[in-house]
């Protein structure tokens, strides 16, 4: 019983499309008619509206953050697959017949939640790798690969509580498993870069 409601809640945390939302809302528009196609803030903020774009990215990371926080504190055995399940609900919505987003913001949330060292290290090399390329996509694909290699090497998140470090941990198969899916995601933008026809994004 713990188990469904776990996937239930996280999958379902996971797949509400805000972006589509509040674009509809707000802006009387179909994110999914412009730019990428995508729901997510960097498509949003194609349509030249920061404050949506930026409400966007916040519940985004909200709806990866909530659900993980939860299980932390009342399923700490079902972390992982909480992770993956708030994950795959961005990614493969119910609601939008399992065509979303990139994930990355969900998976910003999901990291946060996990270890907040972890998700400044995702921010400041998402950053700098946008401030430098100006490409969202390589900036996902990059701080997604530097938060596997770190805690590779790192291996353990350091905790004085033996219960919080069961959920605080963040293993490197799991952030390995989301590199993957995150490349998975930007095959698109992969196939864009390698044909110089990637969008730049504005910052």
């Amino acid at each position: 019983m713990n188990i469904s409601f776990v996937l239930l809640f996280s999958y379902l945390s996971g797949s509400i499309p805000f972006g589509l939302i509040l674009a509809k809302i707000f802006g009387g528009i179909d994110i999914r008619k412009i730019g990428s196609g995508n729901i997510g803030a960097t498509n949003v903020l194609r349509t030249g509206n920061k404050f949506l774009a930026i409400t966007t990215l916040l519940l985004d990371i909200l709806k990866g953050y909530l659900p993980v926080m939860v299980c932390i504190k009342y399923f700490p055995e079902f972390v992982q697959l909480s992770c993956l399940f708030a994950f795959l609900g961005h990614v493969f919505p119910i609601w939008l017949k399992f065509n979303g987003g990139k994930g990355v913001a969900t998976y910003l949330g999901i990291i946060t939640a996990l270890s907040l060292q972890l998700s400044f290290l995702f921010v400041f090399t998402w950053v700098v790798v946008s401030l430098i390329f100006k490409y969202s996509s390589v900036s996902s694909m990059f701080s997604s690969l530097t938060l596997f290699v770190t805690n590779l090497l790192r291996e353990t998140v350091t905790s004085a509580d033996e219960t919080l470090m069961y959920v605080q941990v963040t293993n490197s198969n799991l952030l390995l498993i989301f590199f993957i899916l995150i490349i998975f995601t930007h095959r698109k933008n992969i196939s864009n870069l390698k044909n110089r026809t990637e969008q730049k994004i504005k910052l």
